[in-house]
């Protein structure tokens, strides 16, 4: 790698840790954390917003102790529920609340706002498409590698 390549390297990884701290930062207002609200994302798109933990580790790229974790957090505070699952008995269902879908709903907007405050309105259309080309192509380049790891 050059020497510009790699600051442009570093740029990146920088710029999106600020904007993951600054987002996360603003989605705390809404009493969720940036964990809380990826593990309810993930559940209110997923069918019948309920998926066996397994399922959801993977969704989500998490280590499954994480997760874990996690989920007894929410679950104390009403916002996930766990149930054995029918089909196997060594694993999980994890199934959002109806207080966990309104924390959800509540978070969501405001989230969107800070998105759109941190991230859209800094760029030109021409620069989301430049981005959305870029991101395709390293994807494009990812993508054979993510199934070998699969294999």
């Amino acid at each position: 790698m050059t020497s510009e390549q790699l600051a442009i390297w570093r740029s990146l990884i920088d710029t999106t840790a600020d904007l993951r701290r600054i987002l996360g930062a603003e989605l705390q207002e809404s009493n969720l954390s940036p964990a809380d609200y990826q593990v309810l994302l993930a559940l209110s798109e997923a069918e019948g917003t309920r998926l066996r933990s397994s399922d959801l580790a993977r969704t989500i790229d998490w280590e499954r102790s994480r997760l874990s974790h996690q989920l007894a957090r929410m679950e104390r505070r009403r916002l996930i529920r766990r149930d054995d699952c029918a089909t196997d008995s060594r694993g999980a269902e994890v199934s959002l609340t109806p207080e966990g879908a309104r924390a959800f709903r509540r978070a969501t907007a405001p989230h969107m706002r800070s998105i759109q405050k941190h991230f859209a309105d800094a760029l030109e259309p021409a620069q989301f498409e430049a981005l959305a080309g870029i991101l395709q192509s390293l994807q494009r380049h990812q993508r054979p590698l993510l199934r070998e790891g699969r294999e």
